[in-house]
């Protein structure tokens, strides 16, 4: 049973539609809608960047391998 519990207090824990709407209005107040997608951009290449090196890819090696 304690299984459940742990359960049920993650799924109350989870952000509602009201929250993520605050949470949105607040982004956009703070970085202004020019620079959201500048932001989303970043954060893309940093997670793709994160993804290649915790998989041992590496653009230098690539380039090696083409030559």
């Amino acid at each position: 049973m304690p299984y459940l519990n742990i359960q049920s207090q993650l799924l109350l824990s989870m952000p509602g539609g009201t929250e993520l709407i605050i949470l949105l209005v607040i982004i956009i107040l703070l970085f202004g809608a020019k620079k959201i997608p500048d932001l989303a951009r970043g954060i893309g290449k940093g997670m793709k960047e994160f993804k290649d090196a915790r998989e041992g890819n590496d653009d230098d090696k690539d380039k090696e391998n083409k030559k």
